[in-house]
């Protein structure tokens, strides 16, 4: 039988993500310094060999976030490697076997123009919330240090664009970047706007996104927790179909991403709930089939 209570996983070209990976049973999975530059390393060549964008990091003991954006559509391949290549360095190194990491990794699909900045600053402060350090600058396994020019930026660290926000003068950015860190400890957490459980952005975008991702090579599986919770507006999925493939992409689009369930949907298109749950099937079988052959 074919789960279908597992949403899909959004990939398209120039996505922003803010991902989450946490440590298998919230264990550690850095034990000393030594752990954080190595994988720093192998992040270094994920965003070399996949042509990442890294727009900020913070490594915690447990966990890791990373603002990454994927100009070629590969968050999936990037995110394999980083954790698989780092899993089996960590477990030679500290001769111990089985799971690093708890499971999938989360990645909330970031609006960029609206939430770069804010998501940036929830990611820098988290050592500050843990109550690790009074001030990010103290936190040495981040981002923060090497965007404010503290610290020299690693190349594969991507800076300007964030810094271009604040001002063309990259001193005078610093400066103004350092200040909205700052003021951060003050300002609400930007995911108080989260209304889709893995995207943060307005309705426009996800309805962008919809229109973006229609075809079935940009649908990847996405776990039960990351849904979408702040449903789309179903007319707005189903607007400008004119074929009958069109359709049923979208009603897929609608089940797995946005958790509109089969009876929501039949109710919608004026179908027998049968004949939504039967197309259902049949479009995630050739998916599974395309990615199983890729």
């Amino acid at each position: 039988m074919i789960d279908m209570s597992r949403p899909i996983r959004v990939e398209y070209s120039n996505a922003l993500y803010h991902v989450i990976t946490r440590g298998n049973a919230f264990q550690d999975i850095y034990l000393d310094d030594k752990d954080r530059k190595k994988f720093l390393d192998w992040l270094r060549k994920a965003v070399e060999t996949y042509h990442l964008i890294c727009h900020a990091y913070c490594l915690m003991d447990n966990h890791y976030h990373l603002l990454i954006e994927t100009p070629d559509a590969n968050l999936s391949k990037a995110m394999r490697d980083l954790n698989g290549n780092y899993t089996q360095w960590f477990n030679a190194r500290h001769r111990r076997i089985g799971h690093l990491f708890q499971g999938r990794y989360k990645a909330f699909v970031i609006e960029k123009e609206s939430y770069l900045l804010g998501v940036s600053r929830y990611i820098i402060l988290n050592p500050v919330r843990a109550k690790l350090v009074s001030h990010p600058r103290f936190w040495k396994w981040s981002s923060y240090r090497a965007t404010v020019g503290s610290v020299c930026c690693p190349d594969w660290l991507s800076i300007n664009w964030m810094l271009s926000l604040f001002s063309k003068s990259k001193n005078k950015a610093q400066k103004e970047y350092h200040r909205f860190i700052s003021e951060g400890t003050c300002v609400e957490d930007p995911y108080r706007d989260l209304t889709h459980r893995f995207i943060l952005g307005t309705p426009q975008f996800v309805h962008w996104i919809w229109k973006k991702t229609k075809s079935s090579e940009h649908i990847k599986e996405h776990s039960r927790e990351e849904r979408i919770v702040g449903k789309p507006n179903l007319q707005e999925l189903f607007e400008d179909i004119s074929t009958k493939n069109e359709r049923n992409e979208a009603i897929v689009f609608a089940r797995f991403l946005c958790g509109y369930s089969a009876s929501e949907i039949a109710r919608f298109l004026h179908l027998d709930r049968s004949v939504v749950s039967k197309i259902s099937r049949g479009v995630y079988k050739k998916i599974k089939k395309a990615r199983s052959t890729t």
